[in-house]
């Protein structure tokens, strides 16, 4: 147990997910008993055992797949026979629980409003990264608990991971960027995808790309632009405060769906 617990806080503080997967309540001829533990991470691998065999092996599967859609806790009851084709033939119920799965967010742009989109997520459940061009940006970077990067942004889109999970905003410090940047992610997987600009703006960029990119027009009606939640922001935090209102609104849905 102790060991269990001791590996939890090296991942917490390391931000590494991974599932925790305990038998809570046995039957039968069973491979482990209640309280039995098993840490699960993402790539499959593990930590513990909750006794080998197809109960493991399903378990696993299921963790990960969990760890993947940024799971609730969940129950799982297990018939070892006639689930399994496990000879022992008892029940086991497993506790599923995917921890450490803060939703990735990256920013690019790492101006006034990025920083202050930066400042808010780290405290609201989200792992922010911010991407800017302007090493002097990224050199003076200050914001606690977040990742910082320089250099081209199609180049380091390029090498950072995309899935359900991932959030993006576009707060870059030209139109140009921004489009770029919109168009380089629009067909990657994504939980969110945002992009700061006034009505013509996002009607112009739309239109070349659509036009000019083959973005279709139901990918473009899934980006959020204008982005953030309608208000009458004024200043970087306050439009910052709609843009991290609107990514609580969706992660918070998703968990729902």
């Amino acid at each position: 147990m102790l060991e269990i617990i001791e590996e939890l806080n090296q991942l917490e503080k390391q931000q590494i997910p991974a599932a925790l997967c305990i038998v809570t309540e046995t039957s039968g001829s069973t491979p482990r008993k209640a309280g039995a533990k098993m840490l699960v991470f993402a790539d499959g691998s593990i930590k513990g055992t909750i006794g080998g065999g197809g109960i493991e092996h399903q378990v696993i599967k299921d963790a990960v797949q969990a760890l993947a859609e940024n799971k609730e806790p969940y129950l799982k009851h297990f018939n070892l026979y006639d689930d399994l084709n496990m000879e022992c033939g008892g029940t086991m119920q497993v506790y599923i629980e995917p921890m450490g799965c803060q939703p990735r967010l990256y920013i690019f742009g790492a101006g006034h409003i990025g920083k202050a989109v930066a400042g808010y997520a780290t405290g609201l459940g989200f792992r922010p990264m911010v991407i800017d061009q302007r090493e002097e940006l990224i050199r003076a970077w200050d914001v606690p608990k977040t990742e910082a990067k320089a250099g081209d942004y199609l180049s380091i889109i390029e090498n950072l991971t995309f899935d359900k999970n991932t959030y993006i905003v576009i707060v870059t410090p030209q139109h140009e960027f921004d489009e770029k940047v919109m168009i380089a992610c629009a067909p990657l997987k994504y939980a969110y995808l945002g992009m700061i600009g006034s009505k013509r703006k996002v009607a112009e960029i739309s239109k070349r790309a659509n036009e000019f990119h083959n973005i279709s027009g139901e990918i473009l009606t899934k980006i959020d632009m204008p982005i953030g939640i309608p208000f009458a922001a004024e200043t970087p935090a306050e439009i910052a405060i709609s843009i991290v209102a609107k990514l609580i609104d969706v992660k918070n849905k998703l968990k729902k769906s």
